[in-house]
């Protein structure tokens, strides 16, 4: 799709035709509905329609779906795209720093993060290199009525003038046409530009892998979970950063576009029910684990959790220890609900051995079987097939490590 061909779709004709071409979709079959719509319109510009239907379907994984009904979307731009629960809870927090401010969006895609800042009450100026990226993220600001609030340059990030604005947010590019770049350095606009960008007031977007040791002196990154899984992970830097050097936030049961997600605390694990959210930092983290036999409930750290290395602050919180230094499993003998970790009732530590396992299920009567595995040499998909479960009852079992030995705890969800 040219920027001509989005630009007729955003036309009042164009939007009468993706009307058209939704009302349709799912009730003819494509074949027919796209047969159809060519009778009265470009060949062009309804395969362009019909895309744009599928790409807004699609979309509603990731957009609160009144939003990704009006959206205009690339396939690379909806992929790039932040989650809007992530979006809204980064925009919530540098509302609550800079209320009302002036803020630079570089690399702003189709406009995921601008739509949700212009929602927390900022005003935003967009940069995005690629032409036809920053024509969409200028139809989604008009098309969800926010142009008061927000803007869209077409431009090179790294060369645009930073001054005047009271922050700045960076998406660097991190995928090629070979898929995802890992290795900050590859970044673009480049990790110079990024370190640049963190000697100021700023917000920026590194993939979850990020080395720890790759975050500059005096900032702060943070890890966000949606749901259990981990989205990304963001440097703040400046005025921005709250003082901790690693964070871990949870994001439960979806804090849509344009809701109030609670601010991070001071440094203590804290949680907005109303929001959905929790966040863990290193001030909760004692370090130095007890690392001991399992106890009666095994706990399984959020990605979140995990990426941000405080494991150990879990273990803090249930009063439990690690059944290895090295594997981000945490056991207890006291259950407490907590968002930052999945709980489990452990009711047998068996050796591994897959004859023993296979002789355990038959006698059991196990015939669902869910397998997971931390730090070792097991493919849970092979050993489900040698285990051979047949009965009519279901069953957990996580395989790890306990010191030197190789183990199995068979364990209900909690």
């Amino acid at each position: 799709m040219d920027i001509r061909t989005l630009r007729h779709l955003a036309s009042p004709e164009g939007k009468a035709l993706l009307r058209e071409a939704e009302s349709g979709f799912g009730v003819e079959t494509e074949f027919a509905l796209g047969s159809r719509l060519r009778r009265d319109h470009a060949p062009e510009l309804v395969a362009a329609a019909l895309t744009q239907v599928r790409l807004r379907r699609r979309a509603t994984a990731k957009f609160h779906p009144a939003d990704a009904a009006r959206m205009f979307l690339t396939v690379d731009g909806y992929e790039q795209a932040t989650r809007a629960t992530v979006a809204s809870h980064r925009a919530r927090r540098l509302a609550d720093r800079r209320p009302g401010g002036r803020l630079l969006d570089l690399c702003c895609g189709i406009g995921g993060d601008l739509i949700e800042l212009a929602r927390a009450g900022l005003t935003v100026t967009g940069v995005e290199m690629d032409e036809l990226t920053a024509e969409a993220a200028r139809l989604n600001i008009a098309a969800l009525d926010l142009t008061g609030r927000a803007g869209v340059l077409t431009g090179d990030a790294a060369r645009h003038d930073r001054s005047g604005y009271d922050a700045v947010v960076c998406d660097p590019a991190r995928r090629t046409a070979r898929g995802r770049i890992f290795d900050p350095d590859a970044y673009q606009p480049p990790w110079s530009f990024v370190l640049e960008l963190l000697d100021g007031d700023a917000c920026v977007k590194v993939a979850p892998g990020i080395p720890h040791d790759r975050v500059p002196a005096g900032a702060e990154a943070e890890w966000v979970s949606d749901n259990g899984e981990v989205k990304e992970a963001a440097i703040w830097s400046g005025e921005l950063a709250s003082g901790c050097r690693r964070r871990a936030t949870v994001l439960r049961g979806g804090a849509g576009p344009g809701s109030v997600t609670a601010g991070p605390g001071s440094g203590t694990a804290g949680s907005s029910a109303a929001a959905h959210m929790a966040t863990l930092t290193d001030a909760d983290d004692p370090g130095d684990p007890r690392v001991h036999a399992p106890g009666r409930f095994l706990y399984e750290p959020d990605g979140a959790v995990i990426r941000a290395g405080l494991v150990t602050a879990v273990a803090a919180m249930t009063d439990g220890w690690l059944l290895d230094s090295s594997i981000a499993y945490v056991s207890a003998d006291t259950h407490l609900s907590t968002p930052f970790a999945r709980a489990y009732e452990v009711t047998e530590v068996l050796p591994y051995d897959v004859k023993a396992l296979r002789r355990y299920v038959r006698a059991h009567d196990i015939g669902s079987l869910t397998i997971k595995k931390r730090g070792v040499e097991v493919t849970p998909e092979e050993l489900r097939r040698s285990l051979r479960p047949k009965g009519s009852r279901t069953a957990t079992l996580v395989v790890t490590r306990a010191g030197r030995r190789t183990i199995v705890l068979v364990a209900t969800p909690l």
